[in-house]
């Protein structure tokens, strides 16, 4: 019999579900496999005594970091709002350290990650988390090699991925590791899921988070921008309509704002496109028309590119039923209001 020892940390506010859906995805391998294979999975507390995840649940740990633990073959760090109080604790980083010698694998779900990096683990790795963590993480690791839109990123031993539910696909690509794709294949249909979920983090996130302050030089000519998707823009035509040098509005744009005014007009037209998909029954020709997009082929192969799922897959996956709500040309105005 083929038996794999996991160690699931928990500690005061992690996320439920980082460590149940990996659980039950593994619990399934027993059954699949008739008996003859199994993850031995235990959680290991911060502390002692029942730990209160952030849904307001409690378990109770079957061991503790202080105590004498099984050799690991897998840990699993969950992520939770509590991890921004836990990260840095200095019983848990020496932990974490001792286990990274000694197991097989060491991983981290959504914010969990955190927790590596005080223990020196994401240091010139290749990452990822749930992309509302990506910037504290690159402030807090500057070390680390962050790659925020995919699902999920092996580097070596070290494994991370994005946000809740993207623990189940970790715990896939580990089963097919383990047990072959067959087994992974087979868990995947019993739990309902994708073995492999298209597109990446992009799909689910905000893509135009990036707006200037009211008394910046730059808003009025986002606005503009968002206003006239349609528009054949160029830096020299939004230079002369800001009364600036291309070369100033560049570098003005990139400083109150962090990205260059081109870069700014690509993630629009991309959260326009995502708007009209998800809000309205518009055809692709229209939707590329109204956001500046040359023709239909342009406009799938960018959105493609972007978000690695094409504009009907995203459509069929996001669609709301009722009318589309405020345009997107609407949304900075309404924001400061």
């Amino acid at each position: 019999m083929k038996r794999i020892k996991v160690g699931m940390v928990v500690f005061p506010g992690f996320q439920l579900l980082d460590i149940a859906g990996p659980k039950d995805a593994f619990a399934e391998v027993k059954i699949l496999s008739k008996g003859e294979s199994e993850y031995e999975m235990l959680t290991v507390g911060t502390t002692r005594g029942s730990v209160l995840s952030s849904s307001g649940l409690t378990v109770m740990p079957d061991r503790t970091i202080f105590d004498i633990c099984p050799e690991f073959d897998t840990i699993i760090v969950p992520g939770g709002l509590g991890i921004f109080e836990a990260f840095d604790d200095p019983a848990l980083s020496a932990w974490l350290k001792d286990q990274h010698k000694r197991c097989r694998r060491i991983s981290a779900i959504c914010n969990g990650l955190f927790a590596l990096g005080s223990a020196g683990l994401l240091d010139n790795r290749l990452v990822t988390t749930h992309w509302m963590d990506v910037q504290r993480l690159a402030t807090a690791f500057p070390k680390a090699r962050i790659e925020p839109d995919h699902i999920y990123v092996q580097d070596g031993s070290i494994f991370t991925t994005a946000g809740v539910t993207a623990g189940i696909d970790l715990s896939l690509a580990m089963i097919e590791a383990d047990f072959g794709r067959q087994m992974a294949l087979d868990v995947a249909k019993y739990l309902v899921v994708y073995l492999r979920r298209a597109g990446g983090q992009s799909q689910f996130s905000p893509l135009l988070e990036v707006q200037a302050s009211p008394s910046s030089q730059t808003l009025s000519l986002q606005q503009y921008m968002l206003d006239n998707l349609h528009v054949d823009h160029t830096v020299t035509t939004l230079a002369e309509r800001a009364h600036m040098s291309a070369r100033n509005l560049s570098r003005t744009f990139v400083k109150e704002c962090g990205v260059t005014p081109m870069t700014f007009l690509s993630h629009a037209r991309i959260d326009a496109a995502r708007h009209y998909l998800e809000a309205t029954a518009l055809p692709l020709r229209e939707i590329a028309r109204r956001c500046g997009f040359d023709n239909t082929d342009g406009f799938r192969r960018i959105f493609q590119k972007r978000l690695q799922i094409n504009p009907a897959d995203y459509r069929e996956r996001f669609r709301s039923s009722g009318n589309a709500s405020l345009p997107l040309s609407k949304q900075l105005i309404e924001h400061d209001a």
